[in-house]
């Protein structure tokens, strides 16, 4: 059974595109390009589902069509239209000479670099404007700016941020 923890947010599923079970992906994190995987996790009904990838080919820079295996109808593929997508967490880890994306950080605890206490976990990250913030479990906002991360352990999930004064005030 695939655990939360082991996996991350990189998009969502869309409608349905054809009659052969093809899918449009909205992706923020593209890294099933960058690396080899030969499937996506989707979340279905709750439970984190391995589907292997047949194919897939681009529309945008965040689009692309996918055919997954066993999705075969237009009737199988409209199920999963609206589901969320995930990546193995193992398979990007293992891509040294990719960059971290914000979604990967996403379950990391945010650690103040001058003091070294726990400031709390990341529970999303909001791009929507050029300031991109990490929000927190408690509703705190973060600003996620590149010039403040001291440094990011992958094993312990955890990022060392030389915090703004004042910022945990607000």
């Amino acid at each position: 059974m695939i655990k939360q923890e082991e996996v991350y947010r990189i998009g969502r599923l869309g409608k349905t595109h054809g009659i052969h079970g093809e899918v449009t992906f909205h992706f923020d994190d593209d890294v099933f390009d960058r690396t080899d995987a030969d499937y996506i996790v989707l979340e279905v009904d709750g439970i984190l589902v391995p589907f292997f990838i047949e194919e897939y080919r681009f529309r945008s820079d965040s689009t692309c069509l996918m055919k997954l295996e066993g999705v075969d109808s237009q009737e199988r593929a409209r199920e999963l239209t609206n589901v969320d997508v995930y990546f193995p967490r193992h398979l990007a880890e293992n891509d040294d000479d990719a960059p971290l994306t914000y979604a990967f950080l996403v379950g990391f605890t945010i650690i103040d670099a001058s003091t070294g206490k726990k400031v709390g976990v990341i529970d999303s990250v909001d791009e929507s404007t050029m300031n991109i913030l990490f929000c927190l479990e408690d509703g705190t906002l973060i600003p996620a700016a590149e010039e403040l991360i001291e440094g990011i352990d992958q094993q312990k999930k955890e990022i060392s941020l030389r915090l703004p004064e004042g910022i945990l005030e607000l």
